[in-house]
């Protein structure tokens, strides 16, 4: 189960609003998604949580680029919503030596292989199970909230209900429990 929101800070303190992520494909689209809920340019942060697997924190100040933490890349990884957190930039990953689907050639075959070679691979796995360059743990900006009040140890230390924890820590859980 998933949830996910979005916390805009205002001068009149934080304000929640619950956030359908369906038509969210990339990164650009959530940062997007996260300027329209503060026309001022304040601080939004978008908070996206998997039940006792992983959770993220996207934080979107203004038209600066996204600052991106992510509890568990590789649980992450797994997830439709974690793959638009994790891009190859949070991952240290070269986004020129490509990935699975740029490996396979048109007919499906890998680079050099034939047609008739023995596919070892699972059919099911697909491209979010290649999680080779994927850690296990967290990956990105772990100050990312640390001028709001939860410093890197705090965050890090987060594993259940990490979204109302963080919430809890700005001030901002009673808000956030509106649109819970």
């Amino acid at each position: 189960m998933y949830f996910a929101a979005l916390l805009a800070r205002t001068e009149d303190g934080w304000e929640a609003s619950d956030t359908e992520l369906d038509d969210v494909e990339t990164l650009s689209d959530l940062a997007d998604l996260a300027r329209e809920a503060s026309p001022d340019e304040d601080t939004v942060l978008v908070l996206i949580e998997q039940e006792d697997a992983w959770f993220g924190v996207v934080r979107v100040d203004g038209e600066e680029d996204p600052r991106i933490y992510v509890s568990d890349a590789a649980a992450a990884a797994r997830s439709s919503y974690g793959e638009i957190l994790l891009t190859d930039e949070l991952l240290g990953r070269d986004p020129d030596d490509g990935d699975v689907l740029d490996a396979l050639d048109l007919d499906g075959t890998e680079d050099g292989d034939s047609d008739d070679d023995e596919d070892d691979t699972d059919d099911d796995a697909g491209p979010a199970a290649s999680t080779e360059a994927v850690p296990h743990g967290p990956v990105g900006d772990a100050l990312i909230l640390d001028d709001l009040g939860v410093s890197e140890k705090e965050l890090r230390s987060l594993a259940t209900d990490a979204v109302n924890e963080i919430a809890e820590s700005l001030g901002a859980s009673e808000t956030l429990e509106t649109v819970r």
